[in-house]
């Protein structure tokens, strides 16, 4: 065969996501014959470069860099909900606030760039651990990896599924495209789009083919573990299509005894109980990898107004007295003004990220998150008063009464996603939270400004628009993805 272009050293991580990278950095335009390109089977060779990979699925740009976390996580995780709104003049965030994405928008851009990074990083041991020979690295290790690459994979194909529904699934990092492997590595480097029953199905099998080899679950909080496994299979049968809400509680009960609630609902906050028994994963904050001024964007008086919480979230915590935990969520300080929160003196910032010296670490899994997913199912399967008990179990560790009566499926939903907005404000899980549950066009649409009116924008929001468009720029550098409809 004859190849147009030859690919060099392409790993596919840069080729797919990191459309900042010119493709002329990959692509030779001089055509070439059946010759094949000479490069080593492998690159890696030494137990310490398969240490170095994990190294880079922990702390590299995707990761624990807070790009992805601080910026775009939680950013995107409030800002296109109830709890937070953007009051800041950066226009691609306004964009997703108020529901009108641009296919060009830079943060979706850059959402799916760290995405696939990461993904790409995890298939580099996934394809390569194996074949490093070193004795130093045992047959044990090499499973233990595998295990948690399979795990940080499903993570993030669970959020992009989430995000931008049909999407590729890709399992190769490519090191060389070569005239004689090019069909093969094709559909790697330039793949098409997958159904979400097949990217679900995929993530599952990385998670239960994973949980044998992975790290008991009290080994680390900031590695993949059995106990994530179990979490994002309870998050993940809860959210595909068709849900099978008996295997959420069954692998949501695997997490009994190796984690628990904290007593006080601030430590969970406060910089001083990191690793604590109700955390399942996060990444640690220890300022190379986290952005000092990354707090900042969610505190401050500025030019940071990135999230600034919302009438409607301060509402909920007032109306059901929850003073402790709308603490936690909420400071209010002097600050600047503007159409939204007109006192100055009373001015609103989001407070769970709080340790501005970029030690503050972040949660991606705890265990409260779990009891109330656990409500969720027993709601599902008309399991009334044993919801009830497991809300009551968060409720009462910030002093509140019991929940009311769960009266019927769609009384029980409400509920728990009241409950969910006000245990895990600013952490990421309201827009997922919203669309798993079918409420969000519900919920956005009763958004209000400061005097009870609604928002003139919420109206953008369309069941079409409940899925972010496919950066432009990956469309334009593979003709074989196809756009969301609706952009």
């Amino acid at each position: 065969m004859r190849l147009n272009k030859t690919i060099y050293h392409l790993f596919l991580g840069a080729g797919l996501a990191l459309s900042s990278v010119s493709c002329s950095d990959y692509l030779d335009t001089e055509p070439i014959t059946d010759k094949a390109v000479e490069v080593s089977e492998t690159p890696y060779t030494k137990a310490s470069d398969a240490e170095d990979l994990m190294k880079t699925i922990y702390s590299g740009p995707g990761f624990g860099h807070s790009n992805y976390w601080q910026l775009d996580y939680f950013a995107n995780g409030s800002m296109q909900t109830d709890e937070a709104y953007v009051s800041g003049d950066n226009q691609n965030n306004r964009q997703q606030a108020e529901y009108r994405i641009l296919s060009t928008n830079e943060n979706v851009k850059r959402n799916w760039e760290a995405i696939y990074q990461v993904i790409n990083d995890c298939n580099k041991v996934l394809n390569y651990v194996d074949g490093i020979k070193d004795p130093a690295l045992t047959d044990q290790r090499k499973a233990e990896m595998k295990a948690e690459a399979a795990i940080v994979r499903a993570l993030y194909y669970f959020h992009a599924v989430q995000l931008w529904g049909d999407i590729p699934i890709v399992t190769k990092s490519v090191i060389a495209v070569t005239s004689e492997n090019f069909d093969e590595v094709y559909a790697q480097v330039y793949p098409e789009r997958k159904s979400k029953e097949e990217v679900y199905t995929f993530i599952i099998s990385d998670l239960e083919n994973a949980i044998a080899d992975a790290p008991a679950s009290i080994i680390s909080k900031y590695r993949a573990t059995k106990g994530v496994a179990h979490a994002l299979l309870a998050k993940v049968y809860a959210t595909k299509p068709n849900p099978d809400y008996t295997k959420v509680i069954q692998h949501i009960d695997q997490l009994s005894g190796d984690y628990s609630l904290l007593t006080d609902y601030n430590q969970l906050f406060d910089g001083n109980h990191n690793a604590n028994s109700e955390s399942i994963l996060e990444i640690n904050g220890d300022a190379s990898n986290i952005w000092w001024w990354g707090t900042g964007m969610f505190i401050g008086d500025g030019w940071q107004r990135f999230n600034l919480p919302t009438h409607d979230l301060v509402n909920a915590f007032d109306s059901q007295n929850d003073n402790i935990r709308k603490t936690n969520s909420i400071k209010f300080d002097i600050g600047v003004s503007d159409t939204y929160w007109t006192d100055k003196n009373n001015y609103p910032f989001a407070y769970k990220q709080r340790i501005q010296d970029g030690t503050q670490h972040i949660y991606i899994l705890r265990y409260a998150d779990m009891i109330l997913l656990k409500a969720e199912a027993k709601v599902n399967l008309n399991l009334f008063s044993e919801a009830e008990a497991l809300i009551n179990q968060v409720r009462s560790r910030v002093n509140l009464p019991n929940v009311a009566t769960i009266t019927s499926k769609d009384d029980g939903i409400n509920k728990i996603l009241k409950e969910r907005l006000l245990e895990l404000a600013f952490e990421g899980q309201r827009w997922f939270d919203l669309k798993r549950t079918g409420k969000a066009l519900e919920v956005i649409k009763a958004r209000t400004n400061g005097k009870g009116n609604q928002l003139s924008y919420v109206n953008n929001l369309t069941e079409q628009r409940l899925l972010w468009p496919i950066p432009q720029s990956q469309i334009d550098n593979n003709q074989n993805l196809t756009q969301n409809p609706g952009y």
